[in-house]
């Protein structure tokens, strides 16, 4: 049976701590108030640092990866110090932990990339040799298969980090979310918001997900709500295929699915790390078929790409 949550016993609304983090908190906790009719007194955020939070000066890869975002919060979830978690699914591994489910999405926001940069108002107008940052191995290997003339380094650290030390000319460019920029009110720093035809979106990107114990029929009932059933189906299709590549920090992926109608049409990229070689690939059909979709393309992107494509050259 669904209990409302009341201000003498809130539900508590787990996240990091980044101002983009508690943003998306902070849509969930006012959707879930609006949906209940419950002020925004009966819910609790709850700030929860993670490992990925507090090791900046090091890439993702070379310290455990996608869940060095998500393990705390959901150590927190499975203890019950907190009753739903808020996500960012791009950050998201495919495996979750044994107990736990995210089945409540958000609205999708804009899912591409911001090309963000004081000096050039695109990547074509980027002069030769420019400095560009970015801690994602995905936008590092699409730009150099696009443009290897560029020189690419690591860039960590938080929306406000990065903008710093674009500020302090560490870089000549870096690239964000435009979903991230949209949710703080900061478009205006995009210069330019990048087609996904010319530069494929992370999987998932743009999508908030709120996960619960699985035993936990009244989250449940609260999070049904306020669940966006075609972000849903565009999110399964799309994490199916990063789970058959086995996604993570050291392999480069990109993908995106969209609903025409009653038709899903899924679009995936896997690159070499360093962008020397690109394999793409389409398809369609009924939504429900999603997820095997999105199986078979990454079957069929392996196959082409052959044994070692992931690994450094």
């Amino acid at each position: 049976m669904m209990q409302l949550p009341d201000t003498t016993r809130p539900l508590k609304i787990g996240t990091r701590g980044s101002m983009l983090a508690l943003a998306q908190a902070r849509e969930t906790r006012d959707r879930l108030a609006a949906a209940h009719g419950l002020p925004s007194e009966a819910f609790e955020i709850v700030v929860i640092k993670t490992t990925g939070d507090r090791i900046t000066d090091r890439p993702l890869k070379d310290i455990g990866g996608k869940g060095l975002f998500t393990r705390e919060i959901e150590d927190a979830l499975l203890a019950g110090q907190i009753d739903i978690a808020v996500h960012s699914m791009k950050d998201m591994p495919t495996i979750q932990p044994d107990g736990l489910v995210i089945d409540c999405f958000l609205p999708r926001e804009d899912v591409r990339d911001a090309f963000v940069s004081p000096i050039a108002a695109s990547i074509a107008d980027l002069p030769a040799g420019a400095v560009v940052g970015s801690s994602s191995l995905r936008r590092r290997a699409q730009l150099a298969h696009r443009r290897p003339d560029l020189h690419l380094v690591e860039f960590r650290g938080n929306v406000q980090t990065r903008l710093k030390k674009l500020d302090d000319g560490v870089a000549a460019a870096t690239f964000l979310a435009m979903a991230g920029l949209s949710r703080l009110g900061m478009l205006h720093v995009a210069r330019d918001a990048i087609d996904p035809a010319q530069m494929l979106p992370a999987i998932a990107q743009g999508a908030i997900g709120v996960e619960r114990r699985k035993d936990d029929v009244s989250a449940a009932g609260l999070l049904s709500a306020i669940h966006h059933v075609e972000t849903g189906q565009r999110i399964a299709a799309e994490r199916a295929f990063l789970t058959r590549l086995d996604g993570s920090c050291q392999t480069p992926i990109a993908g995106l699915a969209g609903i025409n109608g009653n038709k899903l049409l899924l679009r995936g990229e896997i690159l070499r790390p360093d962008g020397s070689a690109a394999i793409s690939g389409y398809r369609e059909g009924e939504i429900s078929d999603g997820p095997a979709m999105g199986a078979d393309l990454a079957e069929d992107l392996l196959d082409q790409a052959g044994p070692g494509f992931f690994e450094p050259s």
